[in-house]
């Protein structure tokens, strides 16, 4: 048996109620493995490898480490928007020579499709450059897009069940407002994160299955115009006296204003004005089908970081993946993504395998046509058996500490700097002179 070798694990893109469920399965694993030298964390991601700031996990407590369950967003070792593209050749560089500095022969990747592009690069590019190195991908996105459309590759990624559980119990709750108030405020607009895809507000569905609540979804992948919304809010209106809609931050309904953030994508919680904003200024303009006023609630990131409302199934199920990755890891198994399958038949179950990181590399589901409705306002029973099993049947239970949530606590322990200072390529034109 020779040498164990370090590990390098880091985050990348927006986070969620689990990723640090997944860092704590790698980490964990890590920990009984004997191929396993020292554990690293890259500090905001493969910002962090660039900078050589390489936080030390193995030095951290095992209490602290079993918290990152119950520890939302990515505070733990932080992420980043920072996307190593074909021609950034000295970062690549960089990232080889940082990995024979501190004699990394594993590199854990956890984000979604473009964090997966990053992991088949360095792995790519490790083996040419005859280093050993091995690369795995950890799949991590509240929108669930990573993967095909066939659910073959993924079933579903580690941290779209507490999402769309936060939609269902959001949705719960909107109703109660929205029917208490509505002599006064008869139309509540509710926008969901989704910029392209429309799993998140799809998964307003869960909170009533039966169809009992004046609801319309308005899913990204359903082009709309806002006479159209308005003539299907008033027909709402004239039936029931009140609607909610919930809608996707993406769907068209003409110019935001939009901010693209460094990957290329809309950010739609930077843009000047919300899909939601812009469709109650133009109901309440051209007038309800009944007194009062449109009004509209735009989450933010509490979408991906409320813990409380974060599916146990979910947390489970981000922890293993975690370990399956380090498995395929500690194997010798580069190049592969480690996935989440559903079993066949009508009790839920899983398996935890692997895929090629090619094969999901910048991939992009879509949601699938047959599970939206004919009039673009709703989606099927197929989706709601989809989702259900991911949102679970309970509530999440917390650690305390004098009233407050107990959260993960990392030492700001580093590894010690080897290399000179650098500034990531695509920095450079913000860089002072």
């Amino acid at each position: 048996m020779g040498r164990p070798k370090n590990m390098v694990v880091a985050q990348s893109g927006g986070p969620s109620c689990v990723i640090n469920s997944t860092l704590r399965g790698i980490v964990e694993a890590a920990r009984e493995s004997s191929e396993i030298g020292s554990i690293y964390g890259g500090h905001h991601g493969i910002e962090g490898v660039l900078k050589e700031e390489l936080i030390d996990l193995s030095a951290q407590s095992s209490e602290e480490i079993a918290l990152l369950r119950f520890t939302p967003a990515a505070g733990s070792i932080g992420t980043c928007r920072y996307k190593l593209k074909s021609w950034q050749n000295e970062d690549f560089d960089r990232v080889i020579e940082i990995f024979k500095a501190h004699d990394i022969g594993y590199f854990l990747y956890i984000g979604g499709n473009d964090s997966m592009d990053t992991a088949n690069k360095v792995a790519a590019l490790g083996q040419e450059r005859g280093l050993d190195l091995i690369g795995v991908g950890v799949p991590k996105t509240i929108d669930n897009d990573v993967g095909d459309s066939e659910f073959k590759l993924i079933d579903h990624t580690p941290g779209y069940g507490s999402c769309a559980k936060y939609w269902m119990h959001m949705v719960q709750n909107a109703n109660e407002e929205n029917a208490g108030s509505s002599p006064a405020d008869p139309v509540l607009v509710l926008q969901a994160m989704g910029r392209k895809i429309g799993f998140i507000p799809a998964a307003a569905r869960l909170a009533d299955p039966n169809r009992e609540m004046p609801l319309q979804i308005y899913l990204a992948e359903r082009k709309v115009t806002l006479e159209q919304v308005a003539d299907n809010v008033n027909d709402q209106l004239k039936r029931d006296g009140r609607a909610m809609l919930v809608v996707s931050e993406g769907l068209d309904v003409g110019d935001l204003g939009e901010v693209k953030d460094s990957f290329g994508h809309t950010s739609f919680g930077a843009s000047q004005l919300t899909v939601a904003q812009l469709i109650v200024n133009y109901l309440n303009s051209t007038g309800l089908a009944a007194k009062g006023a449109a009004r509209c609630n735009v989450s933010g990131t509490d979408q991906r970081n409320s813990i409380g409302y974060a599916s146990v199934v979910d947390l489970d199920e981000a922890y293993e993946v975690g370990v399956k990755a380090l498995q395929l890891a500690a194997a010798g198994e580069s190049g592969f993504m480690s996935t989440i399958l559903r079993k066949p038949g009508s009790t839920y179950g899983v398996t935890y395998d692997k895929v090629p990181l090619p094969e999901v590399a910048n991939s992009e589901r879509t949601f699938p046509e047959k599970w939206i409705s004919a009039d673009g306002l709703d989606v099927s029973n197929d989706f709601v058996d989809y989702c259900k099993p991911l949102v679970g049947d309970t509530m999440v239970s917390l650690p305390m500490e004098n009233g407050r949530q107990r959260l993960a606590r990392l030492k700001p322990l580093f590894a010690e700097q080897k290399l000179g200072k650098y500034v990531p390529q695509a920095d450079r034109s913000k860089a002072p002179a």
